[in-house]
Parts: C-alpha cells; structure tokens; sequence
C-alpha cells in the first residue's frame, strides 16, 4: 500500500486507527510526493524537527517511489479519462494514482477523489 499525505499526517500523530490499518499491510511505499506534501507542510507546523525526523526515519525503512517513463503514461491516461468525465482531481493526487496503478499497489488515504479513477483501489481508515 502506499501513503497519501493524510495517512502520514495521521500517523505522525499516532491515530490508532491508521496504525491499525498500516498494521495489517504487506508491503508498504512512500511516494515521493508524498514527502514533498509533508515536508512542505512542516515549514508552517509548531513541530517541524519531530517531523522531518520522522520523515527520515521512514525514507530509511520504507521504499520511496519516484516516476518513470511508464508512469508518464498513466499520469497521462488517467488525466484524460478523468477530464472527459469532468472529474479532475488535483495534479499531485494524478501522480499518486498513476504510481498506484503502475505498480498494482491501494492509497490509504481519505481523499474520496481518488475513486473516479478507475482500477484503483483507495483504503481508508
């Protein structure tokens, strides 16, 4: 499974419920922008530090996926796909999308967007 900003906000904070979930998980990745999302929001949180200490703790552990030409081609086709059907969703959640769908992997998130794509599979918690 691979973590939607949401879900690592919420496990940064220790919601028992998203442990639980990730608990439970095979495999687990973190997109690259996924970081980016985070780190960004740490620039105005009251914690930055615990934040990117924890960050680099899980980019230690946990395998980082970054786009290739492949995933070029899903960005591409489910942005289409969604614009025909006057559902867009925002650019970086595309690229989360397209890094699931490329590698057969759910998005724990809670963002409800995510299930106009096609195929793809959201978890929540």
């Amino acid at each position: 499974m691979m973590l939607d900003t949401n879900a690592l906000s919420a496990m940064a904070e220790r919601d028992p419920a998203v442990l639980e979930v990730l608990g439970a998980a095979e495999i687990l990745m973190l997109p690259y922008i996924t970081i980016a999302e985070f780190h960004y929001g740490l620039l105005g949180s009251v914690k930055p530090a615990a934040g990117l200490a924890l960050l680099g703790r899980l980019a230690e552990t946990i395998p980082v996926l970054f786009p290739d030409f492949a995933t070029v081609g899903h960005y591409a086709r489910i942005s289409d796909k969604l614009k025909r059907k006057g559902r867009t969703i925002p650019h970086n959640d595309l690229w989360l999308a397209a890094l699931s769908l490329q590698h057969g992997l759910p998005i724990l998130s809670r963002d409800k967007h995510f299930d106009f794509v096609n195929g793809l599979q959201r978890i929540s918690w």
